[in-house]
């Protein structure tokens, strides 16, 4: 189911990719360029964390493949939909939430600690879309007010905690996912965030030592 899963996350944040590649009217180069970065680029992170080579897309070649078409197929697709920054948003949170399972799930199958399994599925869900803002020079959605980063560890913290009280790897797998796949939708649906330090206090930077 794992390995469903993965290919899931790869073409979503994929397509992710390609869409944003397009509202930054890249050509087709760089919309494949920014769809594999994105797929392929926290399970990278993972990797060189955790110290495992080869890295799995060059292990698995195919893997590029894989990710070139759907990007190019996701955007290919976009162009007869109306509503790009929904479809964005949509699989943006499969991707991240799929990537958090699968990166505690390779973290775990290396022996570390449960709370580096549970960091290491969130750097797996996040770092692909945070590489893809910074080629597309945007803000990171890691580092907006609305719960994403937050999202990747009570995913991962969800799934670990299901394997340690005996739940079946493939009914955790599917509830951790569904549960934060839609918590991601609602912290989008009622703008959910963590507190802003100092917000509705102006001037209070300022009285910190800020200009002024």
């Amino acid at each position: 189911m794992l390995h469903i899963i993965y290919l899931i996350a790869i073409s979503a944040e994929a397509g992710s990719g390609a869409l944003m590649a397009m509202r930054r009217k890249m050509d087709v180069f760089g919309v494949a360029l920014v769809g594999t970065v994105t797929a392929l680029g926290g399970g990278s992170v993972r990797d060189m964390l955790l110290g495992h080579f080869p890295l799995g897309w060059v292990q698995h070649p195919e893997y590029l493949l894989f990710t070139v078409g759907a990007a190019l197929a996701a955007a290919t697709a976009a162009q007869v939909l109306q509503r790009l920054k929904s479809a964005f948003l949509l699989l943006d949170a499969l991707g991240l939430v799929a990537f958090s399972i699968i990166g505690c799930d390779v973290a775990a199958a290396a022996g570390v600690h449960v709370a580096v399994v549970v960091l290491m599925g969130m750097i797996t869900g996040t770092a692909g879309g945070l590489l893809r803002d910074i080629v597309c020079n945007q803000v990171p959605l890691v580092l907006r007010r609305d719960l994403y980063a937050t999202v990747a560890l009570a995913t991962g913290a969800l799934y670990m905690a299901q394997l340690h009280y005996g739940v079946g790897r493939d009914v955790a797998t599917l509830f951790a996912l569904a549960a934060g796949f839609g918590l991601r939708l609602a912290a989008l649906r009622m703008a959910l965030a963590l507190p802003v330090p100092g917000r509705g206090r102006p001037g209070a930077l300022d009285a910190a030592g800020g200009e002024g």
